[in-house]
């Protein structure tokens, strides 16, 4: 069988790494054709392009590339219909994945959604794009389920894959020693695109200085050269490790995150956080009037409350970045985080979320074939 998998962004390639290796399982002649990154690459197939290439985020970054972006549309059509897949999967990526569906719905190409796109938050007329072009949608996030019967759309709900991604990743257990790290350590998350580390990175450096007791420790994204990282940090008392995320956080006494799939793997991890977002001021504006929950971090959507507070925007200071993780580095305020983040984990549930899709991606792919 033949699957073409379309992932833009970090967390993407992770789980498309995941799956991919799974649906191998179920499937012994699978093969891979791809947009996505270095783990995807690592589970064998053609990479088409590495999305580094392709991920943009904010209305702002759109507009700019926006000529770029309909080039990489319009070159995947071609693509798909030369390579004729038995089943598109879609990883998250909404902008550009719903546009891939629509072609595939078109074009009779049976058509996956893993992790569904998160209509909930802003732009709910997608779920209508996904009812009318999506075969299968699978969802990751407690509360779609619910939400998504509003629009007679029925997705699987598989768990989560970061708990697979924790439960499956080698964590060195002399990581401090190896790193010669002596201190407790904070935690600092950027964001692993380039306009995240232009809006975030430069205040989350603010709070280096204050706290002398703590060793600061920069997890960065493996695909961005260190140069970009240095751009930022030179003269700070921060130390860059890239590509180990999830040591660097399991070591951690607290960390600082911007918002995304890292605020969920934080408390999976079960570190303290405090988390941080800047857009663009255009975006903000924008995202003022279109963005439709409460909160923008997954740990508080899932848990429906206030779990770890988030600074964005305005909020997002040195001095309101040091009064909240003061807040979590001892005492009270820290142990009603970490009690939060247990119920969390059972709301989340057991590994097998790739697993399960790809169990799920393969059976319907050889019955449709056939």
């Amino acid at each position: 069988m033949k699957y073409y998998l379309i992932a833009g962004e970090a967390s993407g390639d992770l789980h498309g790494a995941n799956l991919m290796k799974h649906i191998r399982a179920n499937d012994s002649e699978a093969e891979f054709r791809f947009w996505g990154g270095d783990l995807m690459s690592a589970e064998g197939g053609t990479r088409v392009k590495h999305y580094r290439e392709t991920a943009f985020m904010g209305l702002t970054d759109v507009l700019l590339n926006i000529v770029k972006i309909l080039g990489f549309l319009k070159f995947c059509k071609q693509d798909i219909l030369s390579y004729q897949p038995d089943a598109l999967i879609l990883i998250d990526y909404p902008g550009f994945n719903l546009k891939m569906a629509k072609f595939g719905k078109e074009n009779g190409i049976q058509t996956h959604y893993y992790i569904s796109p998160k209509v909930w938050a802003w732009n709910v007329k997608r779920a209508k794009k996904i009812k009318a072009y999506v075969d299968y949608l699978y969802s990751i996030l407690p509360f779609e389920k619910e939400f998504f019967k509003t629009y007679k759309v029925v997705p699987d709900y598989i768990g989560n894959p970061l708990c697979d991604a924790i439960a499956q990743y080698p964590f060195d257990p002399n990581f401090k020693a190896n790193h010669q790290i002596s201190k407790p350590i904070i935690a600092l998350l950027p964001g692993s695109r380039m306009s995240e580390l232009k809006h975030v990175l430069p205040t989350m450096l603010t709070v280096c200085d204050e706290y002398p007791e703590y060793e600061f420790i920069l997890a960065g994204a493996a695909h961005i050269d260190d140069e970009v990282y240095n751009t930022y940090t030179e003269g700070k008392n921060v130390r860059l490790i890239k590509g180990k995320t999830y040591d660097v956080l399991v070591n951690a006494h607290a960390a600082l995150v911007c918002s995304g799939t890292a605020t969920l793997e934080t408390a999976l991890l079960n570190c303290p956080q405090v988390v941080c977002y800047k857009f663009s001021k255009i975006s903000y504006e924008i995202g003022k009037l279109v963005i439709k929950v409460k909160f923008i971090s997954l740990v508080n959507l899932i848990m429906d409350r206030k779990v770890v507070s988030e600074l964005i925007q305005v909020d997002f200071t040195k001095n309101q970045i040091k009064k909240e993780l003061n807040l979590i580095l001892d005492g009270e305020g820290r142990q009603a985080m970490l009690n939060s983040y247990a119920a969390l984990k059972i709301k989340v549930g057991e590994p097998g979320a790739s697993e399960r899709a790809a169990k799920l991606i393969t059976q319907r792919a050889i019955k449709h074939r056939a």
